[in-house]
């Protein structure tokens, strides 16, 4: 999507993909192929652009150093990018700056494991375990039914590497808030949303958020104090938890991220826009809504193939499809139903579950 977005905002880009038939070959202008970890092929990237930037965050980070120390421009760069990668890291920093995080251990050897015996006394219920590293969509999050689980699951965790064990907050909602930093430290917020989870993956995004002026206002100005503070450039995903003691930070994206898909219909400019703005040093574009309200819902494959023809004969729905092979529980696209005159948030609501389900989504409606 970035590459929907890159000559208008005047970027010429080159996509190291890993293979040809990659969905973001399609709109890139140069083609490089290897993978993500490939130290030859990110140095050929190197040497073929003026700075490089992700869409994803499953790279390797000392690699990414070395790159860095070798003279390329990486935007977000790897000591920025840690946040995100690595839960542990991100759960100690951001405790130790004072911002809002869930009560929380890190455990890296086996020796620690005692940590979790005592978990429910002292918080009231079992912990949640997280891989530090490489978990995403629900994966590499463990929900142990006591603490004898607890110790058990967190060991087998530790042979895929540190575990954070976390407190089991009570969750009233979860919301996003996407920020923007530019290169000369300018900071922009898209309108905060409310996201919807689904087997541990987001099914939906609804703008505006259900929560108050007040609580919104906080989550704007925490999101714009952590992009400071890890020193981002590029688009930044805040995910929070809302809960009946407030915001706690749940997880970061330096990248564009599905929470902020909307914005392609819904806001001046999209989050794939401003990034790419933002990593080639231009200044940012409004990030305004343009729209009273937009719903997003994720499409992801069921066992049999829908229709996109279907899909986008929903009226008012906005259908992207990502250019993906299906198959069955893979992302293969979104959509999006974006309010017009007299629309409220249940009309879109509707429209984009219709959308969705005739494009093929095994997804459940939220």
């Amino acid at each position: 999507m970035m590459g929907h977005e890159a000559h208008d905002v005047g970027v010429e880009l080159t996509v190291l993909a890993t293979s040809r038939d990659d969905s973001a070959v399609e709109t890139a202008d140069h083609v490089l192929v290897g993978a993500p970890n490939d130290e030859d092929a990110l140095a050929q990237l190197r040497r073929s652009t003026d700075v490089i930037t992700f869409d994803h965050e499953l790279v390797d980070l000392d690699l990414l150093s070395r790159l860095e120390a070798a003279g390329a421009v990486v935007r977000p760069s790897a000591a920025a990018l840690r946040f995100s990668v690595d839960k542990s890291l991100q759960r100690v920093d951001f405790a130790d700056a004072g911002f809002p995080v869930p009560d929380f251990t890190v455990i890296r050897d086996s020796a620690q494991l005692a940590l979790v015996d005592h978990w429910t006394h002292a918080h009231g219920s079992p912990p949640v375990l997280k891989l530090a590293r490489g978990g995403y969509d629900g994966r590499g999050v463990l929900f142990p039914d006591d603490d004898a689980q607890a110790s058990t699951m967190a060991r087998d965790l530790l042979l895929q590497g540190v575990v954070v064990v976390e407190e089991r907050v009570t969750l009233l909602s979860e919301v996003a808030q996407l920020v923007v930093r530019s290169v000369d430290g300018d900071v922009a917020s898209y309108p905060l949303v409310t996201t919807v989870q689904s087997e541990g993956m987001c099914a939906e995004v609804r703008f505006p958020a259900a929560v108050g002026d007040e609580l919104a206002s906080e989550a704007r100005e925490l999101s714009a104090q952590i992009a400071r503070h890890i020193g981002l450039i590029g688009v930044m995903a805040v995910e929070f938890f809302v809960t009946p003691k407030g915001l706690l930070v749940n997880e970061l994206a330096l990248r564009p991220h599905n929470s902020g898909h909307w914005t392609i219909e819904g806001a001046v400019t999209s989050q794939f826009a401003n990034h790419l703005r933002a990593v080639s040093g231009q200044s940012l574009g409004s990030t305004a809504a343009n729209c009273g309200g937009a719903v997003m819902v994720n499409v992801v494959g069921a066992d049999v193939p829908g229709s996109l023809d279907a899909a986008r004969h929903v009226r008012g729905v906005a259908v992207h499809d990502y250019g993906k092979s299906w198959r069955p529980g893979r992302k293969l696209g979104h959509v999006t139903a974006v309010a017009r005159k007299g629309d409220d948030l249940a009309t879109l609501h509707v429209r984009a579950w219709d959308s969705a389900r005739a494009y093929g989504t095994t997804t459940r409606e939220t």
